[in-house]
C-alpha cells in the first residue's frame, strides 16, 4: 500500500466516488487497558487514602492519636523539671491548637506526605508560637551546594521564605532512598494495595447498582436464522432498562423469548476471589503503616496470640520509634532557645498500652535482691532518693 502525505487530492483532480473493495474485512485490535494509579502527591494520597479508604484512615488516626497522647518531659542536665517554658510551649503551641491537636496534625502530615514542617514565631519576651505548614504548600530551598537552607511557603498569592534552623523552621521527614530533600510516605509504599482496595469497593457499588449482577449480552440465535426487527429491538431494549436495571430490581428473573440467550460478560465475585483480594490489600496497607491487622479488624494473618500482644507490638515497633525521633528533632531545634542543657523527652511510663511491660519490669527489679534501693529506682527510670528522704 502506498501512502502519500498530505492525504488530500490535488487541486483540479476529478472526484472519485467512494466504494467498498471486495476481499477486505474489518479488523479490530483489542488490548488490555492499563491500570490507573493514584497520583503520587500529597493531594492524591490524602484524598484517595485518608479521606476515602477506611483502612488507611484508621491506621493514620491510630498512629497519630497514640503518638500525640505521649506525655512530654523536660530535663535540665540530669534533673527532671516539673515546670518549664518549653513544656508550656508544647502544651499550647498556638492560640488555635492545644498540644495534643498540634502533635496529631504533625504526625498526620508526616504519615500522609512523609514530611512535616513546623514554623517558630518568636515575638520576644518568651512569646513564642509553633505553627504547622501544609506539606503541599512548601518547597525546600537549597544553596549552591544543594544543601537545604530554607522553606518556601506559598498560600494563595502570599509567598514567604522561612530559614531552616534555630528561630526559623523545622523539617521532619521520613527516610527516602531517592531524595535527600523530601521524605517518603508509608502510604505511597502501599499505593497499589490502596488502589486495589478502593477499586474493589467501587466495583462492588457498581455491581449493586447494576442489579447485583455482572454485565452481559443477549444473543439472538433462532434456528431458522434472521435478525430482530427494529420494533422488536427497541421493545427488548425498553424492557431491559425499565424492568431489570437498578438496585431496587436486583434478583428479578429475566424472561427470555424464543431464540434469546443470556451470555455473562464479567467475572463473578467468586472467580475474582473478591473478599480475599480486598482483605489482602487491607493487610498490605496496615503493614506499610506498621499497624497489626488485628487492631484494624482485618481477618486472617493474625500472627499475635491476642489483642493485648498486638497492641504492645504496635506501641513498641511503631509508636515509640516515631516519638523518639520527633523528641530528638524538637529537642535539637528548640533547646538553644531555652538553654544548652535543656533536653526534651517523653514519659513512656504513662502510656496505657505499655502497662503490662512496665508491671513485668517492676516485678523483675523488685525481686532482684542483689540490687540496692537506689539501683532499683535507677533501673526503672527514677533518681536516687537522696539524703534525708
Amino acid at each position: 500500500m502506498a501512502f502519500r502525505f498530505p492525504w488530500r487530492k490535488p487541486a483540479g483532480a476529478p472526484a472519485v466516488p467512494e466504494s467498498k473493495a471486495a476481499g477486505y474485512g474489518f479488523v479490530a485490535l483489542h488490548m488490555e487497558g492499563e491500570a490507573r494509579w493514584t497520583r503520587r502527591d500529597y493531594a492524591g494520597l490524602a484524598r484517595e487514602g485518608f479521606m476515602r479508604n477506611p483502612v488507611a484512615h484508621r491506621a493514620v488516626r491510630m498512629i497519630a492519636e497514640a503518638t500525640a497522647a505521649m506525655p512530654w518531659l523536660v530535663y535540665e542536665g540530669a534533673d527532671d523539671l516539673a515546670a518549664h517554658p518549653l513544656l508550656d510551649l508544647l502544651e499550647r503551641p498556638n492560640p488555635a491548637q492545644a498540644g495534643a491537636a498540634f502533635m496529631e496534625a504533625l504526625y498526620g502530615y508526616l504519615l500522609i506526605s512523609g514530611n512535616a514542617y513546623v514554623q517558630l514565631i518568636d515575638s520576644g519576651a518568651e512569646a513564642r508560637e509553633l505553627h504547622l505548614l501544609r506539606p503541599d504548600r512548601v518547597t525546600v530551598a537549597t544553596d549552591a551546594g544543594g544543601w537545604p537552607v530554607a522553606l518556601d511557603h506559598r498560600e494563595n498569592e502570599r509567598r514567604q521564605r522561612i530559614p531552616l534552623g534555630e528561630g526559623g523552621a523545622l523539617h521532619l521527614k521520613l527516610f527516602h532512598p531517592l531524595d535527600e530533600h523530601y521524605g517518603f510516605p508509608p502510604l505511597e509504599a502501599a499505593l497499589m494495595a490502596l488502589d486495589i482496595h478502593n477499586a474493589a469497593g467501587r466495583w462492588n457499588q457498581a455491581l449493586l447498582d447494576n442489579s447485583a449482577r455482572p454485565s452481559g449480552a443477549l444473543v439472538y440465535a433462532p434456528k431458522e436464522g434472521g435478525n430482530l426487527t427494529d420494533e422488536q429491538y427497541e421493545r427488548l431494549k425498553a424492557e431491559l432498562e425499565d424492568g431489570y436495571s437498578g438496585a431496587a430490581r436486583a434478583g428479578r428473573p429475566l424472561l427470555l423469548e424464543g431464540g434469546l440467550d443470556w451470555k455473562a460478560m464479567g467475572l463473578t465475585p467468586k472467580d475474582m476471589d473478591f473478599m480475599e483480594a480486598r482483605n489482602g490489600a487491607a493487610r498490605d496497607i496496615a503493614l506499610a503503616f506498621g499497624v497489626p491487622p488485628m487492631l484494624l479488624g482485618i481477618p486472617g494473618d493474625n500472627t499475635y496470640a491476642n489483642y493485648q500482644e498486638a497492641n504492645r507490638a504496635f506501641y513498641r515497633l511503631t509508636v515509640l520509634p516515631m516519638v523518639m525521633r520527633t523528641a530528638r528533632e524538637l529537642s535539637a531545634w528548640l533547646s538553644p532557645l531555652f538553654g544548652d542543657d535543656v533536653r526534651l523527652w517523653f514519659d513512656a511510663d504513662q502510656v496505657f498500652g505499655l502497662t503490662g511491660e512496665r508491671d513485668a519490669l517492676w516485678a523483675r527489679v523488685g525481686a532482684a535482691d542483689f540490687l540496692s534501693e537506689d539501683e532499683k529506682r535507677e533501673a526503672v527510670g527514677y533518681g536516687n532518693r537522696g539524703v534525708g528522704e
